[in-house]
């Protein structure tokens, strides 16, 4: 996932070059790129979000953390990622819907280009579905007192 996303991102930067450079140079409207890119953004974005959550890369605020004894810390983390877990995995159902109403009625987008809207939530879909699995086995992992202090 994260060599698709770097693909992604170098495919819209490149797009949007193109983009620039083409109605700087033809005074050409565009209307295809700016979609483009961001379903290839929409794409990196939410198809490396499981890999980054397996490296806890995602920001996140501990302003208490420090003041609770470890016992106490523990079941915070286990909250967190609990509500994590269910947040996403109610985000991936949506964005099924959201994709098979989409894919059943031919949605697609208002501007002269209209790709098909299934594609963009497609990715958020998978994207928010395996984010949600990645939390679901961090969960189980911290449930067990499988994890490690360095990666809490």
């Amino acid at each position: 996932m994260v060599v698709l996303g770097m693909l992604a991102l170098l495919a819209a930067s490149l797009v949007l070059t193109y983009s620039v450079v083409s109605r700087y140079l033809t005074k050409a409207s565009t209307d295809w790129q700016d979609e483009a890119a961001v379903f290839c953004l929409v794409g990196a974005t939410f198809l490396c979000g499981a890999f980054v959550q397996s490296l806890r890369g995602h920001v996140g605020i501990e302003a208490i953390a420090g003041w609770l004894p470890r016992s106490l810390d523990r079941w915070r983390l286990i909250g967190v990622d609990l509500m994590c877990t269910l947040f996403c995995a109610f985000f991936a159902w949506k964005s099924w819907t959201l994709f098979h109403e989409a894919w059943v009625d031919k949605q697609t987008t208002s501007s002269s280009w209209a790709p098909p809207l299934a594609i963009p939530y497609g990715f958020m879909a998978a994207g928010m579905t395996l984010l949600a699995l990645q939390l679901l086995i961090q969960l189980a992992a911290r449930l067990n007192g499988l994890t490690k202090k360095a990666v809490q």
